[in-house]
């Protein structure tokens, strides 16, 4: 995304070039990819092959924190950029517990959108927005926003893995700040992005060709540093342990502080005040 695109949601699905939604569906050993995704995947395991794990590590994070969400009373869910659906959604961990939890996805691309209406046909509960995060009054005042959603009862907001895809002319801290701003208190926020902060200088250089290769998908990847992810939970609590590799964050497998990719992703949990 840069300053100088429209505003809106993806209406085009173009095969031919590689798709940041379907290439992250193939990491994680989706089905909703096509050949120059695949393509494209496979050059980042010759050239960086320790980077893609860090995917996994990403969607485990996200299994846990809806899990803390569900600990701690929240049933009603907002997920910004949730992707493709593929193993681990939200909807899955939330309501093999509270049946009746709500959730709305939102993503931007048209292969998300369709295969999460495909997937969620018959669930009452979920829904998916094909709308862009950069547009939030359309997103929180949508018409199924507002049908499944009670803004004014505690609310568990996802931004996780999305922010990566928005560089700084486009202001993600106030993106976080509008979305962060409609949620009553004690509303949970997630969120969670890419670093090289502190990778050792081999990692480092396999995320620089990570970051490179990107330039040729479409769209572009902007690692950023604990600071500066710290500072977008302005505004609430921090929960404990803060913002961690996301492997350390409350976690359950230990084996996963010990993947190399471990130093690539930071994730934290604040509380809306």
């Amino acid at each position: 995304m840069t300053e100088s695109q429209h505003v809106g949601p993806r209406e085009l699905d173009d095969r031919s070039v590689p798709n940041a939604a379907r290439v992250y569906d193939y990491y994680l050993g989706g089905l909703h990819n096509f050949t120059a995704d695949r393509e494209f995947a496979q050059q980042i395991f010759t050239t960086a092959p320790t980077v893609p794990a860090i995917t996994r590590q990403n969607r485990s994070f996200l299994t846990r924190v809806v899990d803390y969400y569900l600990d701690e009373g929240i049933t009603q869910f907002l997920d910004i950029g949730s992707g493709v659906p593929t193993v681990g959604n939200v909807h899955e961990v939330a309501q093999r517990r509270i049946p009746d939890a709500k959730i709305v996805y939102v993503d931007y691309e048209p292969v998300a959108a369709n295969a999460a209406r495909d997937l969620l046909a018959d669930n009452p509960n979920a829904t998916i927005l094909h709308a862009d995060l950069r547009d939030p009054d359309a997103i929180l005042n949508h018409p199924e926003t507002l049908e499944l959603l009670d803004f004014t009862r505690p609310l568990g907001l996802l931004m996780v893995g999305v922010l990566l895809f928005v560089p700084d002319e486009d202001d993600p801290a106030g993106l976080v700040a509008r979305y962060r701003d409609v949620c009553a208190p004690g509303s949970l926020l997630a969120i969670s992005h890419i670093t090289d902060e502190h990778a050792p200088p081999e990692l480092k250089q396999e995320m620089a060709r990570f970051v490179g290769l990107y330039d040729n998908a479409n769209e572009h990847i902007y690692p950023r540093n604990h600071a500066e992810l710290v500072s977008w939970f302005a505004g609430t609590e921090l929960v404990e342990p803060g913002v961690t590799r996301l492997c350390d964050w409350r976690p359950v497998d230990a084996a996963e502080a010990e993947d190399p990719a471990a130093p690539l992703g930071y994730g934290g949990v604040g509380r809306v005040l």
